[in-house]
């Protein structure tokens, strides 16, 4: 049996340019689907990773009770102070916690080729905020200067906006910010523009602090720390990693792109799936005349049906490999910007992984197993004398 299937894959695979134009349509439909279900989780898993990839599970945040994002909490200096003595906080060669009140609250840049402003974070942290992220360097300029409206900006920032390139000036509520540095940090902070807590408190108006990281003396301190805080009468606060905060703000954005993959792949497919049927059944009807011929001297319908369905398949995972190739090619690591959470613009990179390019394939294989299992069937249950004189 086995001999009999290599035998007739080989001379089905062999007319194959015979049939190159209805064979070409199973390829270019699959190859549509794996790239465009590719590409659009592509843009999900890239937000995600740039988001998780900025928290740490050794740095706590404190935000106000019930508060969701960083722009909707609110802490008092008091309440940020007894935050920073919170037992389990690391302290510093200083002997002070390792710890930064930040400020986060929203300005609007143009985008490059825009008429129109779009959101962008605006930070205001603290000496302690560049200790809790080690990753973070300044690749042109300098830092700003506490005291002073000085601005770095992150390297998202700067191919996306007007304006905010190093030695350039920012018009904020009122007041000129001088850019002196270019940060890159490879997560969501390269999203941000960051200030002087100090000054930004004062030109934005604020009294308090968004939020209050910490760096914990154990890692496994967690529990302990949130344990002390939600305890202190004085304090209404939430309190978790900073991991799984960024992790949770990737949540809905990634629920909204699967289901819209989901359904764009859903309704691709069918239409790949159809044009599959049919080009196998064209396939069968060209080979009528072949098939009957084996059949009559002693091939068995199982032989004919594997040898067919091997071709639905190879069609398949060629038309799959060159649409994860295009999604690649086109989309993989290409730098856009949309709506975090804090309703500002995050800049991140679609990320064609592994992963997605083996769902693609999974897909346009299964598109083609369909499509070749009724034509297989059909052409192993033809009466002989028929086909020979349909052919």
């Amino acid at each position: 049996m086995l001999k009999q299937t290599l035998s007739i894959t080989q001379l089905g695979l062999r007319s194959i340019l015979d049939r190159f134009a209805p064979s070409l349509v199973i390829i270019v439909g699959l190859a549509g689907v794996v790239a465009v279900f590719t590409a659009l989780l592509a843009m999900a898993a890239g937000f995600q990773s740039t988001l998780q990839a900025t928290g740490r599970a050794d740095i706590a945040m404190a935000m106000r009770g019930g508060s969701q994002a960083e722009l909707h909490s609110g802490l008092s200096r008091d309440q940020a102070t007894i935050i920073r003595q919170a037992p389990g906080v690391r302290a510093g060669a200083d002997g002070q916690p390792v710890a930064s009140a930040e400020i986060v609250v929203i300005a609007e840049l143009l985008k490059t080729g825009e008429s129109t402003g779009s959101n962008i974070t605006v930070r205001g942290v603290e000496p302690a905020a560049f200790a809790l992220r080690p990753q973070l360097r300044i690749v042109e300029g300098r830092a700003f200067k506490p005291g002073l409206a000085e601005l770095i900006v992150g390297r998202g920032v700067t191919r996306q906006f007007q304006g905010a390139g190093l030695g350039e000036s920012l018009r904020m509520r009122g007041s000129v910010w001088t850019v002196v540095g270019v940060f890159e940090s490879g997560d969501a902070n390269e999203s941000e523009i960051w200030a002087d807590a100090e000054v930004a408190q004062s030109t934005f108006n604020r009294r308090g602090y968004s939020s209050v990281r910490l760096q914990l003396d154990d890692p496994d301190g967690l529990q302990a720390l949130k344990d002390a805080l939600t305890a202190d009468p004085r304090l209404t606060v939430d309190v978790d990693s900073e991991l799984r905060y960024y992790s949770g703000q990737t949540e809905q954005f990634r629920r909204t792109i699967a289901v819209l993959a989901g359904v764009v792949t859903f309704i691709m497919a069918l239409g790949a799936l159809f044009a599959a049927l049919n080009t196998m059944y064209a396939a069968v009807s060209t080979r009528a005349r072949e098939i009957a011929t084996l059949r009559a001297i002693g091939f068995g319908g199982t032989p004919i049906v594997a040898s067919i369905m091997i071709e639905a398949l190879l069609l398949s995972l060629v038309g799959g490999l060159i649409g994860a190739f295009l999604a690649y090619l086109l989309f993989n690591n290409m730098a856009v910007s949309t709506l975090g959470a804090n309703f500002t613009q995050v800049v991140f990179r679609f990320s064609v992984t592994p992963a997605l390019v083996t769902g693609g394939l999974a897909i346009a294989l299964v598109i083609g197993m369909i499509g070749g299992l009724l034509p297989a069937l059909r052409a192993a249950r033809l009466p002989v004398t028929t086909a020979l004189r349909a052919a």
